[in-house]
């Protein structure tokens, strides 16, 4: 798995979002995504979200680890 996949699977999923995603050994990553979809959403609720739109990565061990900052554009 590349990080440019999982961008790409989280801006499918959240359509709104700016997606970042950092990882060099095809397991352990990092992602900033900021959406106005988080807005009013628990930090909990808006890393369940991003984590929704990876399917069954997690479960198939594609993604070992997921490092998430989420957070709603400021105004």
């Amino acid at each position: 798995m590349k990080a440019s996949d999982i961008k790409q699977m989280i801006e499918t999923g959240l359509p709104d979002a700016q997606v970042e995603v950092l990882g060099d050994d095809g397991q352990h990553f990092d992602a900033r995504v900021i959406s106005a979809s988080f807005a009013g959403k628990s930090l909990v609720q808006q890393h369940k979200m991003v984590k929704e739109t990876l399917g069954d990565k997690f479960t198939n061990g594609e993604i070992h680890a997921l490092s998430l900052k989420t957070s709603a554009p400021q105004s």
